[in-house]
Parts: structure tokens; C-alpha cells; sequence
């Protein structure tokens, strides 16, 4: 059995630690993970408690770039924005569409973006870190909220509609097909549009029909979020 390091170094540290020393100093990511997950647990007792730990991972994750701190600080904080999640107004239509645990990735892919990859974003305390953290979160499920809304308005009609109706759906739907070919100009992204959207699969469809075509499930999951992502900043020559 694999101990786990977090757990290890929770049971033999106290709470209050001893160092004495700046902490930014004295201890690893995980040792300071370690902390942190103590911190999040008084936080929920309504416990006395610090964010010093919590904060300095943030630190170490975003303006350090430390990559170490950052799968330390997601795993500490992943429990946190599931509960975001459940809570959420939307969250039983968003998890009819993905799984809990890819929006908690998208939520964290977001909150990366902005403070690591771009440092568009610096913060001073943990708590608005985290509040941050969660409007990532709902930008996640409002999105995919959206991108659903807009495959299905661009789907082909179901079978049994009425005759006219069918003949005016499909001119126009034609029509949006021939926009929608403008904002791809990559050809793999232009085929699984055409897969998606013009005939109507679903993702596991494609992976079925086309293996070679896509590594995984995960890909074409991808490629299909970027492409309607695409079309909603563009929306305007849909109308």
C-alpha cells in the first residue's frame, strides 16, 4: 500500500506549526499541502485558524511558477470547488452534460490561465484566491450551459417535424454551416464540425465511426468545446 504523503505529514505535525521561521523557507510543497489541508479542516470545524499555508502555496504556484505547488494546491482545493459545484444553481443540468471532475479541471485550467500562463491576475489574500477560483468555476458551467444550447440550435431536425418546417430548418441551417466552415480553418476542427453539426453525431458516435481520426474521447471533447467557444465570440454572423 502507497502511503500518502499528505496524510503522513498531517498525523505527525500539530496544527500550530513550530518553525519560527518565515515558512516560505523551511518547508517542501507537500509538507506545506500538508498544512494547508489542516487549515481547510478548522476552516469547516469553525475552528480557530490561519491561511498562512494556503497562501504560500498560492504564492508558490502562481508567482513562483512553481508547477510542484500547483498539483499540491489543486489537490488540496479540488474538494472545495466539488462543493462550489453541487451548490450551484445549474449544477444538475451542467452534470447531465460533463462530469463533476472536468469541470473541477476547467475551473482550476482557468484559474491557471489567468494568474500563471498570462499573469493577468495577482491576489494578496487566499480568500480572494479562492473567490476567484469559483467564478472560474461558474464560467466553466455557464459556458458549457451555453455551447449545449448552440448545438442543438445548429443539429439538423429530428426525424417526424413537419415537412415545411424540415425544408426551412435545413435551408438555414445550411446556410449557418457555410459561416461556420469561414471560422475553422483547420481542417480536423472543419470535419468534426461537420461530424458534430451537420450530421448530427455525438461525440462517442465519432470516436466509434472514426477511431483514426481522434486519440480519445477527451480529444474530441476538447476540439468540440474549442470550436463552439469559437462560434459564441462570434455569434453575431449566426444571427
Amino acid at each position: 500500500m502507497v502511503n500518502d504523503p499528505l496524510r503522513i505529514a498531517s498525523e505527525r505535525a500539530p496544527y500550530h506549526s513550530p518553525l519560527t521561521e518565515p515558512v516560505q523557507s523551511t518547508i517542501s510543497s507537500w509538507e506545506l499541502a500538508a498544512y494547508c489541508l489542516m487549515e481547510i479542516e478548522h476552516y469547516h470545524l469553525g475552528e480557530p485558524h490561519t491561511d498562512e499555508f494556503g497562501f504560500e502555496l498560492l504564492c508558490r504556484a502562481t508567482i513562483q511558477g512553481d508547477q510542484e505547488a500547483r498539483v499540491w494546491m489543486q489537490r488540496c482545493y479540488s474538494g472545495m470547488v466539488l462543493g462550489w459545484l453541487y451548490r450551484h444553481p445549474c449544477s444538475t443540468a451542467a452534470c447531465r452534460l460533463e462530469s463533476e471532475a472536468n469541470y473541477v479541471a476547467r475551473a482550476f485550467e482557468r484559474f491557471w490561465g489567468a494568474t500563471v500562463l498570462t499573469q493577468n491576475v495577482e491576489f494578496t489574500t487566499l480568500a480572494a484566491a479562492l473567490q476567484y477560483l469559483q467564478a472560474c468555476l461558474n464560467g466553466a458551467i455557464l459556458n458549457t450551459l451555453r455551447i449545449s444550447a448552440l448545438s442543438r440550435a445548429l443539429l439538423l431536425p429530428e426525424p417526424g417535424e413537419p415537412r415545411e418546417q424540415h425544408v426551412e430548418e435545413t435551408t438555414e441551417r445550411s446556410e449557418v454551416w457555410e459561416i461556420l466552415q469561414t471560422m475553422l480553418p483547420d481542417e480536423r476542427e472543419k470535419r468534426l464540425a461537420y461530424l458534430s453539426f451537420h450530421c448530427g453525431l455525438k461525440p462517442r458516435e465519432i470516436m466509434r465511426f472514426c477511431p483514426w481520426e481522434f486519440s480519445d474521447l477527451h480529444e474530441i471533447y476538447h476540439l468540440r468545446r474549442s470550436i463552439m467557444e469559437r462560434v459564441l465570440c462570434n455569434d453575431d454572423q449566426l444571427r
